[in-house]
């Protein structure tokens, strides 16, 4: 068997390939931006096409660099920013409007009137997730609705939705070119269309949306030995390598942290924050806000459940500090600055940009700074908003306790903002237990590679996989309990603020 698992990253900013060996260690790794695009305020858009163009740059330039080719790698995995919704034209593989992102809210009518007319109870029973414009059926509501001639052209078989793992398969085996159409179960049920129960397509929810189920594409398991396809030899990858794991993005970093029994939690820190507490394969229904969700399905095996609490605005709020304020010239700066003062001088800052998720859930919230004074400067507000990372993952953990009764004794951390040691200090000072940073702080991608490796025997079992995790950095609480309590009061105060500016329904 070929050496190595290579993982394509499919995020939110960027697209990332990581191949890794067996001792699941980095061997080579490329990244690429893509455009962020913002017609107005509360819609966000990819270019389908560029992403995936840097998707095939970055895989070409991995292999390059590390000196590998199509023969070296024994089975590809992919992880993907979820929700992201795509429809094209799989005859020319043109889409028909730019992708809708995750933080899109353009489609909070179509979740309030689910809301007021009780559907949105069927879709809490069915789905495990609340009718909002985070998910991807209100979105491909409006392309259907909006963009002229797409209704009429899914009649003709010639349009196609898909989330970002769905969009890059599809090109990676063949495109225009026999290209499969194909999704995952984590990704499925972060649709708002698919019943947990079944693991398939419910008719009555795409008749809330008036989605026809031609448009969809097959749904999976994460792990799949029998591979969703190939790669194409006059592709990215030069050859032709079974794709055989699929995983949304928090998914993926929940393998790849190994988080594989009940009770056991990760929090990703990216564009947004995302928790998730394995439950096992009973499905747990919140009561605190929380959403439940697939966290991963092996081949045959019953799937895994998951509670989640997904935070919009996390490291996106650091970018927001460097692309539009220009308070720091890099997101790393960040760190820099805040260490220049002790505290945040009375301020918080609530980045409630496009509504607040788990478990506020009000789409009618708004950005805020409060407690200004005269006093408080840049690096104030550099501090602030690495708090408001760390306070809105606390507002999760409270709520996860209540549903699960699991008190966390320390939090696995992972992705990019864990390389600001601030940002976790404070972490761990605002929750109070010890943050865990793996010595592969980039899990999503790692995660990826060991669905795909599972599926085609490179790992044998979870249990090897445990075996491989190791602890990079850990941090101890360092605030008193008074700190904490005085600190999460102003917090809670604070994000009360921001709500009832944006206007829904």
């Amino acid at each position: 068997m070929p050496e190595f698992v290579g993982a394509i990253d499919q995020g939110t900013t960027s697209t990332r390939f990581m191949i890794f060996d067996h001792a699941g260690a980095e061997i080579g790794k490329y990244q690429l931006e893509h455009e962020q695009i913002l017609p107005r305020a509360g819609w966000v858009e990819h270019n389908p096409i560029e992403i995936w163009t840097r998707t095939a740059a970055v895989i070409q330039t991995t292999l390059q660099r590390a000196g590998l080719h199509d023969t070296d790698l024994a089975a590809l995995g992919v992880t993907n920013q979820r929700e992201t919704t795509v429809v094209w034209n799989p005859r020319t593989g043109r889409p028909y409007y730019n992708a809708l992102v995750w933080q899109d809210t353009r489609t909070d009518r179509i979740a309030a009137a689910l809301d007021r007319d009780g559907r949105g109870d069927v879709i809490r029973r069915k789905t495990g997730l609340r009718p909002d414009a985070y998910f991807s059926g209100g979105k491909i509501q409006w392309i259907l609705e909006n963009v002229d001639g797409v209704r009429e052209a899914v009649d003709r078989g010639e349009a196609v939705f898909g989330n970002t793992d769905t969009w890059t398969v599809w090109n990676l085996t063949g495109g225009t070119n026999g290209g499969v159409h194909i999704t995952d179960v984590t990704n499925a049920s972060r649709t708002m269309l698919m019943n947990l129960e079944t693991l398939d397509w419910d008719d009555e929810l795409l008749s809330f949306f008036g989605i026809p189920r031609q448009m969809l594409p097959e749904i999976r398991p994460s792990s799949e030995p029998a591979a969703y396809g190939e790669t194409i030899p006059y592709g990215p990858v030069g050859g032709q390598v079974p794709i055989t794991g699929i995983l949304g993005d928090q998914q993926a970093a929940t393998v790849g942290q190994v988080c594989f029994s009940p009770g056991e939690a990760k929090n990703t820190y990216g564009t947004g924050n995302f928790m998730l507490l394995n439950t096992g394969t009973n499905l747990v229904r919140s009561q605190s806000g929380l959403l439940t969700t697939v966290a991963y399905k092996f081949g045959d095996q019953p799937p895994v459940f998951a509670l989640e609490g997904s935070i919009a605005v996390t490291g996106s709020a650091v970018q927001w500090l460097r692309d539009q304020l220009h308070v720091i010239s890099s997101a790393a700066q960040s760190e820099a600055l805040a260490r220049q003062v002790e505290d945040s001088g009375g301020m918080y800052f609530v980045p409630a940009f496009s509504g607040l998720f788990a478990p506020y859930w009000r789409a009618d919230a708004r950005g805020a700074i409060v407690g200004l004074s005269r006093f408080n400067n840049d690096a104030h507000l550099a501090r602030a908003t690495l708090e408001a990372i760390c306070y809105q993952s606390r507002d999760v953990v409270e709520a996860m306790q209540q549903d699960s009764g699991v008190v966390l004794d320390v939090l696995k951390v992972d992705g990019g903002v864990t390389a600001n040691n601030l940002c976790m200090q404070l972490q761990s000072d605002i929750l109070g237990v010890p943050v865990s940073r793996p010595v592969v702080a980039e899990t999503t991608a790692l995660g990826a590679a060991y669905a795909a490796g599972l599926a085609v025997g490179f790992w044998q079992d979870v249990e090897e996989l445990r075996a491989h995790w190791a602890e990079d950095r850990r941090w101890e609480p360092s605030w008193s309990q008074e700190q904490r309590d005085e600190g999460y009061a102003g917090w809670k105060k604070a994000v009360t603020r921001t709500f009832g500016w944006g206007e829904i329904g």
